[in-house]
């Protein structure tokens, strides 16, 4: 792949410089969503399909991106010393809102870049293109300006970009599970300290199977920072009852006894599922750990129930694809991954019913909903590398 797209750098670009090349992974969250921003735990993992990038530093202060993906916008330029947010500049405004975040924290690059992406997540299919092209961007920069930066920093100044320079209120997760992502490890991570570790994955005689509804989502446009804002709500409320910092300090037991503060009925449901996702996210790792994936199974099933009726994320594709997956032999569990309204599901199958899978389910998606799914056999990969 490598000198394929140096190849494919230098008939866009031209020769000459030193060129170099990176790669970051996507992620998948088995289970744990909306949780993240609420200050609860989460547990994704890293996959082998990525974003790549090739670089070579310029002499002046242009930038110029080209996607491999978007090969019909050709070469979009910018400059290191115009980095206003526009919206109108389109898929640049992910790496741009890095060098930004860096500069506005006084880290001095003064070159402009030739940077040509190629991702292998299907765009918009909540496996987290956008933090994988965020943090493999931290990575090049650190590598090139030689910068005094951990990948846990890497995952910080990501989310500082979505926040702040593309206005997406997201928590810490997808940058976190790709820039500290281990092979065939997945990351138990407490959002409220950032206090985190490794899971082995044994999925014994089981793959994870990514389904992948094709229809896209952009998170700026959907109701994901509406959900922020509701769960926000729900907070303030319950602190006038009770002394939490966020709702992932609550127990189920703890939040049936307070829950009646919340003044609003649809920010009781959103805190409902963040306080009970949290805990059955504590209890899947606890579940796996001891081998019981049966168990595991389970708690993914009523994770996508409680996305769907309490926290309302789901959508008719998400949902008809979970269900036609729940009704085939051989699964374990199946559940919605990332923010939700379209995007991908992600099941756990056992290895002899995979292919019967796949073809039963993409039958009956195509059926219902009258486009294709696309399904993904994935393994659990390393975080961000230099080629």
């Amino acid at each position: 792949m490598k000198e394929k797209l140096i190849r494919e750098f230098k008939k866009v670009f031209g020769d000459g410089g030193e060129i170099k090349a990176y790669f970051a992974p996507g992620r998948v969250n088995l289970i744990g969503e909306h949780t993240d921003y609420n200050g609860g735990h989460v547990f994704p993992c890293a996959l082998t399909i990525g974003t790549y990038a090739v670089t070579r530093k310029r002499k002046d202060t242009k930038l110029r991106f080209y996607s491999v993906n978007f090969k019909h916008l050709g070469i979009l330029d910018g400059d290191i010393t115009k980095l206003e947010y526009n919206k109108k500049d389109g898929w640049p405004c992910y790496p741009k809102g890095i060098i930004w975040t860096l500069k506005n924290r006084g880290i001095d690059i003064s070159e402009g870049m030739d940077i040509l992406y190629y991702g292998n997540i299907p765009n918009g299919s909540g496996l987290s293109s956008s933090a994988s092209i965020e943090v493999l961007t931290g990575l090049l920069l650190r590598d090139m300006w030689k910068l005094d930066l951990t990948n846990q920093d890497l995952a910080l100044i990501g989310q500082y970009s979505e926040n702040h320079y593309n206005g997406v209120n997201c928590g810490i997760m997808d940058q976190f599970a790709i820039a500290m992502g281990k092979k065939n490890k997945a990351i138990f991570l407490d959002t409220a300290d950032l206090k985190y570790e490794y899971a082995d994955i044994d999925l014994k005689d089981s793959k994870i199977v990514i389904l992948n509804t094709n229809k896209r989502r952009g998170l700026g446009d959907s109701k994901y920072n509406e959900r922020r804002t509701e769960c926000e709500e729900a907070l303030l409320d319950l602190q006038k009852v009770v002394e939490i910092k966020t709702l992932g300090e609550l127990s189920e037991e703890q939040f049936e006894i307070y829950k009646k503060a919340i003044q609003s009925p649809i920010c009781r449901k959103r805190a409902k599922h963040a306080v009970y996702e949290n805990q059955r996210t504590i209890k899947a790792v606890k579940a796996l750990k001891e081998g019981n994936l049966e168990e595991f199974g389970q708690l993914m099933i009523a994770s996508h129930k409680s996305l769907q009726y309490d926290y309302e994320v789901t959508g008719k594709e998400l949902d008809t694809i979970v269900d036609a997956a729940l009704r085939q032999e051989g699964v374990i569990g199946a559940r919605m991954t990332g923010a939700g309204f379209g995007g991908c599901g992600v099941s756990i199958v056992k290895d002899d019913a995979v292919d019967r899978f796949v073809k039963n389910v993409g039958i009956e998606y195509k059926k219902k909903i009258g486009y294709r799914a696309d399904f993904y056999v994935v393994e659990i990969g390393d975080g961000p590398t230099i080629l």
